[in-house]
């Protein structure tokens, strides 16, 4: 087995590649004077089991590239079989025609990762699940839902919070299903914020439907990037009565102002994994915590190299 990092989260690769007691693979990673993007793999790849640690995140063409150009190099430099690692999948949220003429970019990038040739593709909460149905190769769509329940309990026990106080929250109907089977972990109520999103990046409350008086409220999000939807929900929640208000989000975008928006909140903090590489806002912020999901991930690995279920780490 052979782990290959790219430059968009490489202390999430470090950090599996510790887990596994696999070092990183060596490449030359560089750009020519217009930016092209160059990948030479250093080592001897022929016959060997890759897998190509890097999600598409922000610079997201500049991560997407280089994915699929390493993807090209380990084709044609004959390994056995290629596993693209992409914890955060980019274009996801383009995943159908919102509206006339517009483009269905989550199958385009789909498509564009197979033709590369990837043999198989292990990622981490899609946006939406049908996306796995975009690809033609097999695909391991993995949960942060466990990382969040331990750390959640770990909280509560650490504040005197009981299950009883607890109200998960999902911040539009899309996310009933996710918000859903984290609340049964939990033995907590559900509840759901009804919004009408008039553009993009922008969100407008419209109503609450659950009851949030009087209770801990945890948001649970996919992908949190402007951070104007959560920052809504919670004001929204406070004023309906709720004790305090926090929220996860497996990915954490936040581009722009977000890190500030989130500080400037009534949100007690905002947890998200380190499927996307911290940046120095995010470290320097008071409310943005991050989880490792590297063991997760690892482990997925592990059991695809070994041709065991990757599904039992959720049963």
């Amino acid at each position: 087995m052979k782990l290959i990092a790219g430059n968009s989260n490489k202390p999430l690769a470090e950090a599996i590649s510790k887990y596994l007691g696999i070092p990183l693979t060596q490449t030359n990673n560089r750009r020519f004077a217009d930016m092209e993007v160059y990948v030479e793999i250093l080592e001897n790849v022929r016959g060997e089991d890759v897998f190509v640690i890097q999600p598409t995140s922000y610079p997201t063409n500049d991560s997407l590239m280089e994915l699929l150009i390493t993807i090209e190099t380990l084709r044609r430099s004959s390994a056995k079989r290629i596993t693209a690692v992409v914890p955060y999948y980019g274009y996801s949220r383009q995943d159908r025609k919102s509206s006339p003429r517009s483009p269905i970019t989550a199958k385009l990038v789909a498509n564009l990762i197979t033709v590369a040739g990837a043999n198989r593709v292990l990622t981490m909460d899609l946006h939406a699940g049908q996306i796995q149905g975009f690809f033609d190769i097999p695909l391991d769509n993995l949960y942060a839902a466990p990382v969040f329940v331990t750390d959640i309990r770990d909280t509560m026990a650490v504040h005197g919070k009981l299950p009883g106080e607890l109200t998960i929250v999902s911040p539009d109907v899309g996310g009933v299903v996710r918000a859903r089977a984290l609340a049964k972990r939990l033995g907590a109520d559900l509840a759901i914020i009804d919004k009408r999103r008039e553009r993009a990046g922008e969100s407008e409350v419209m109503n609450i439907i659950g009851d949030v008086k009087d209770r801990h409220c945890l948001l649970v999000d996919d992908i949190v990037d402007s951070a104007g939807t959560l920052c809504n929900a919670a004001e929204a929640m406070m004023k309906a009565g709720a004790k305090t208000v926090a929220a996860y989000a497996t990915h954490g975008v936040l581009s722009g102002k977000a890190v500030e928006r989130i500080e400037a909140s009534v949100l007690t903090n905002l947890t998200v994994t380190d499927s996307i590489a911290a940046t120095p806002a995010m470290e320097a912020a008071k409310k943005v915590r991050q989880l490792s999901i590297a063991p997760l991930l690892a482990e997925a690995i592990a059991r695809i190299g070994q041709e065991r279920s990757v599904s039992s780490l959720f049963s």
